[in-house]
């Protein structure tokens, strides 16, 4: 890996952490402090309606968050945020911050993280487990049922090694009152898959 103060570092805590979407030099397990990812933001199209709406992550202060550090060359570092801008600022629900991280092999980088914004209309805050469980049941947009957007999160972090208990608890609560059922199987034979990958930072 190159030097970490010769790259531009994004911090992912959501589907950046498996997906990036744009090449990169540096990829690595960092630790974030005073935010910590949650369910804090209303989703009013992709996972749920203005009449119900589902929640999706954003950053929330306090804590910390495990995500993964991504570095490219300080010349791509244009190129990189325009590419993220457009990812996850559709409707401008996230600011963009920059922020220190802590590498897992050592050292510190200053990295671009989207944090929620809490002056945004679809700023939910950290809310009780059981009105989150309630929206997450309740969510379902154009990307699918909030549930499956929750789990599959859920799973993501578990196949990378990186535990979030409070996700984790969700998911129980999930699975208890509302288990997942087999997908159907495609006509044409081949394997389902139960949704598309989660989005977010």
């Amino acid at each position: 890996m190159a030097d970490p103060a010769d790259l531009a570092w994004a911090f992912g805590y959501g589907s950046l952490m498996w997906n990036p979407g744009f090449a990169h030099d540096a990829f690595a397990t960092a630790r974030l402090e005073g935010w910590h990812r949650a369910l804090c933001v209303y989703s009013w199209h992709y996972r749920g309606t203005h009449e119900a709406p589902g929640l999706v992550l954003g950053l929330a202060e306090g804590g910390e968050c495990i995500g993964r550090a991504i570095g490219v060359p300080r010349q791509r570092e244009a190129a990189m945020l325009a590419y993220l801008d457009e990812r996850e600022q559709t409707n401008y629900v996230y600011e963009r911050l920059r922020l220190p991280v802590t590498l897992a092999g050592g050292g510190v980088v200053d990295a671009w993280a989207y944090v929620a914004r809490t002056d945004h209309p679809q700023y939910a805050g950290d809310l009780p487990e059981d009105e989150v469980v309630r929206h997450v049941l309740q969510g379902v947009g154009v990307g699918g049922p909030c549930a499956d957007y929750v789990r599959n999160t859920v799973a993501h972090l578990r196949e990378i090694g990186i535990g979030d208990q409070r996700l984790e608890a969700i998911v129980r609560r999930l699975d208890a009152v509302a288990p997942l059922s087999p997908p159907v199987p495609p006509a044409d034979g081949s394997t389902p898959s139960r949704s598309a990958p989660p989005a977010g930072a």
